[in-house]
């Protein structure tokens, strides 16, 4: 799967909070068939070994979608399920450490929340940027908020893709996407709904309409 290639359109991030007694594979599915563009593993509270199998079942859906797989900060986990990108944070491993493993043909996104840390991701050479929180969130409760002047600066100060993420709702997704933006990340917008794949269309089609508003 080539990484220049990917689709930012849409970017699951997962959390088993919100999706109740449903089985995380499935919901992830749902959420593909509904228009997810890239899906994101992230378990801050299970065991590796529980995080590993998960991985391996969630990587057979996406597999199956050719859909790429990130997982959220453990590079063993991507190693070992043969992850298609690793995300990390401003406080996990450096790039340059989990490229080395990682390997070049992979994708690796950073967290970033100014265009200081945005620039200097893009020299250490990340494939993408995850650009938040820009709404409070309860996912991230000690996220530092991002304000849509500050996530227009960055799309334009770095020449790889620009995700947002941090609550982002439908009602809430076209003035982000009004700067200019690749994609937006979400958790609960989509996971939380009891119709994970309308919720999932619903968002998309919101992305494309943007996008395609952009060319006019």
């Amino acid at each position: 799967m080539c990484k220049l290639k990917w689709d930012y359109a849409l970017y699951l991030v997962t959390d088993r909070n919100y999706i109740g007694k449903r089985y995380l594979p499935d919901c992830v599915a749902e959420a593909i068939e509904g228009g997810v563009t890239l899906v994101q593993l992230r378990e801050k509270t299970a065991s590796s070994r529980e995080f590993y199998a998960l991985a391996l079942a969630v990587k057979e859906v996406t597999s199956r979608y050719k859909v790429p797989l990130i997982i959220n900060d453990r590079l063993d986990i991507a190693l070992a399920v043969d992850a298609d990108g690793l995300h990390l944070g401003q406080d996990d491993l450096p790039i340059e450490i989990a490229r080395r493993y990682f390997g070049e043909d992979k994708v690796i996104g950073i967290s970033v929340s100014n265009v200081r840390e945005a620039l200097q991701a893009e020299k250490e050479g990340a494939d993408y940027l995850g650009a938040g929180a820009v709404f409070a969130t309860g996912t991230k409760t000690d996220a530092e908020l991002v304000t849509l002047g500050e996530l227009q600066r960055i799309k334009e100060a770095v020449s790889i893709p620009v995700v947002a993420i941090g609550g982002i709702k439908k009602h809430n997704a076209p003035e982000v996407l009004s700067t200019g933006i690749d994609g937006i990340s979400v958790v609960s917008a989509i996971l939380a709904e009891e119709d994970i794949a309308g919720a999932a269309r619903t968002l998309r089609d919101i992305v494309d309409k943007v996008k395609a508003g952009r060319g006019k």
